[in-house]
This record gives C-alpha cells, sequence and structure tokens, in this order.
C-alpha cells in the first residue's frame, strides 16, 4: 500500500499557544508537515523557530492558502469563528484552539459550515491528554471508589501581575472562565455528560479593570456534584484533583507536566515526554489506609496524530462537533450565571443533546 501523501498544514497565530503548543506538537507527528505560519511578527523572527515554513501575514489569507489541508487557528478567541468559517469555505479541514468560539451562536453557524462543507473540524481539547485526568479516568474506571457523589477539578497559579495580553483583558471570549474553564468543563462533561444545571462566580481578583482572574463552578448532576475552580492568586496547597465516593477517597495533587515541559523547549516524544511521577492516593473509606496509584503518563500528540486519521478517514475526530456545541452551551450558560446569580441549563436543543450523546458512545465521527 502507497504511503498516503502528507497532510500540510497552516498554523495561523504564532504568540504562545502556536509556538509552544501548536507548532512543536505539529512537527511532532509523523504525517503532518507544518508548512504555512500565519503571524504579523517577522519573518525572521518566525522562521528562528520555524524553519522552511511559508509566513502570511494576514491571517484570513493563511485560512484559504493554496497547499494547504488543515488549518489551525490559534490566534484570539474572537477571531476563532470568521478564521474557521474562511478556511472551511476554501474547502480545509480545521482545528480551532479552545474555546471554540465566543458564544453559542457562533458555535452552531461554524458547526454547520463544516457539515456542510464536509469537512473535519475539531477544537484543541489537548487536556484530555493530562496525565492527570488520565488517571482520574482510570481510577473512576477501576470501580475503588464506589459510586462518586463529590468530583473537584481545579488549575490554580501564582501569577499576581496582570499582563497586558488579550486574554486578560476585558471584553467578549476574555477571562478565566473561558480559558482554563474551557479545560475542565470539557473534562467534566466527558467523564458525566450534560449537567441539569450549572451555577458559576467568577471574580477579578488582582484588578478591578481587567477580564475575570477566578472562577467557582457547580456542575449539579443526579447524586453528583462537580466543583470546577481557577485562579492567579494561589501559592500553592491545593490539589488538583480530589473525589470523593462511597467506598474510597482519590487525591490527585500535581498538574500534568507537558506544558512546563514544552515552555522549556523539550521535543514532545523525547525520553521523558509526558512521563508523571506525582501518583495519586486513593484512601479506602472502611480502613482509612492509604495506596498510592501510579499516575498514567500524557501525551498531547495523540490530539494531532487521532486528528491526522479523522482526516484519512482512518477513525474518529477527537472532539466532534457535537462536543464542541455542547462545551459551548455550557461556557454561554456559566458566563450568564455568573452574570445573573442563577443556576443555570444548557441551552441545547434536543438534536444537539441526542448528537452529544451519541458522541459520547462513540456513534458520531463529525
Amino acid at each position: 500500500m502507497a504511503e498516503a501523501a502528507p497532510i500540510r498544514v497552516a498554523l495561523i497565530g504564532y504568540g504562545y499557544v502556536g509556538r509552544v503548543f501548536h507548532a512543536p506538537l505539529i512537527r511532532a507527528v509523523p504525517g503532518l508537515d507544518l508548512t504555512v505560519i500565519g503571524s504579523s511578527r517577522p519573518e525572521a523572527e518566525v522562521h528562528a523557530t520555524s524553519p522552511g515554513t511559508r509566513v502570511i501575514a494576514d491571517p484570513e489569507a493563511a485560512a484559504r492558502a493554496d497547499g494547504v489541508d488543515l488549518v489551525v487557528i490559534a490566534t484570539p478567541n474572537t477571531s476563532h469563528a470568521p478564521l474557521a468559517t474562511a478556511a472551511l469555505a476554501a474547502g480545509k479541514h480545521v482545528v480551532v484552539d479552545k474555546p471554540f468560539t465566543i458564544s453559542l451562536t457562533e458555535a452552531r453557524t461554524v458547526a454547520a459550515a463544516a457539515e456542510e462543507a464536509g469537512r473535519v473540524l475539531s477544537v484543541f481539547q489537548n487536556r484530555r491528554l493530562d496525565s492527570d485526568f488520565l488517571t482520574v479516568e482510570a481510577a473512576l474506571a477501576s470501580g475503588r471508589l464506589g459510586r462518586l457523589v463529590e468530583f473537584e477539578s481545579r488549575i490554580d497559579r501564582w501569577r499576581p501581575e496582570v499582563q497586558d495580553r488579550w486574554r486578560e483583558r476585558p471584553g467578549p471570549g476574555g477571562g478565566l472562565w473561558f480559558d482554563l474553564g474551557s479545560h475542565l468543563a470539557d473534562q467534566a462533561l466527558k467523564l458525566f455528560g450534560l449537567p441539569e444545571s450549572l451555577t458559576v462566580h467568577t471574580a477579578m481578583q488582582r484588578r478591578a479593570d481587567t477580564a475575570p482572574d477566578w472562577f467557582h463552578a457547580l456542575l449539579t448532576y443526579p447524586g453528583l456534584h462537580v466543583l470546577l475552580s481557577a485562579g492567579c492568586l494561589v501559592a500553592g496547597g491545593r490539589a488538583r484533583f480530589t473525589l470523593h465516593g462511597t467506598e474510597a477517597s482519590f487525591v490527585k495533587l500535581n498538574v500534568d507536566v507537558q506544558e512546563s515541559q514544552l515552555r522549556a523547549g523539550m521535543v514532545p516524544g523525547d525520553l521523558d515526554w509526558g512521563i508523571d511521577l506525582d501518583s495519586a492516593t486513593i484512601i479506602d473509606g472502611a480502613s482509612a489506609e492509604p495506596e498510592l496509584m501510579a499516575a498514567v503518563d500524557g501525551d498531547y500528540r495523540r490530539y494531532y496524530e487521532a486528528v491526522r486519521d479523522a482526516i484519512r478517514g482512518r477513525g474518529p475526530n477527537p472532539v466532534t462537533l457535537a462536543e464542541a456545541v455542547a462545551l459551548m452551551a455550557a461556557i454561554a450558560a456559566g458566563e450568564q450565571s455568573a452574570d445573573t446569580g442563577r443556576a443555570l441549563p444548557l441551552a441545547l436543543t434536543e438534536a444537539e443533546v441526542s448528537a452529544f450523546e451519541a458522541a459520547r458512545r462513540g456513534g458520531h465521527r463529525g
């Protein structure tokens, strides 16, 4: 059998996320060829870290560039929908960095465009491949905890200084709920499905003239409460995951190492890539005896491997359109809840709920 031609990739956006996450991962996956970078940075600056690529300053031109099969969008959140729509109209497959869009309406519009174009559109939910989350999945699958009654997931950081960047400025799609909330809510939906209601509180703890830099979310399920939190003024002392069940509790202290490895310049696939030495602890309810559980190693490359295979018709989309729309419904409900102080359901149609449930069962390849 002849070897499949490489999938030619255009990466639009060469800031922190594009340069540190997407470019190294794309280059590390066989069958993907990073050929175009859409960036307003000087060409020499781009070539210093991505030699041999074609640099296109205009993002819409990069989205429609000839000789490109897959467009990866790592630009500010407000540009996700128009760039994805432009790329789909040009016949490209698309990966959009999270959050998918800045509203549920935009998410539905872009998803419909992908369906009409017959192209793969996926959202970069790399934290599904975090070691800590994979370890949680393994613990739940083992049945050791019994019936789960409380699930707490948080990513806290010590970043006391507000940076002058779009993520931290007020406006549509800004703030920590759109940023880290998109990861934590996606993980919750993947594990437990759609909640009955969602309550979110946000705050600006560092300065009052910036985007929210703290959130606390409660997702309510029958017999289960899911707590999601993130903040920028936490120096330590809190676990990444804490789970309580009718038989045992589970604690995973530290976050996945891949982001820090990428920031340090490690190449995905190097000897220590994704290896997590921070074991989780399971505490038996009857004996109160703790037992260490080895962490499952993470690997973000698996996301782009799955995208490659989906484009070639050899596997499912790793984050389906139905999942992407459902998550934006959760983000939108959370934003409205923070404004009104009310617990809200997700504003999904019956068809969208059915599509999401089919995707969770593995029956949707869109």
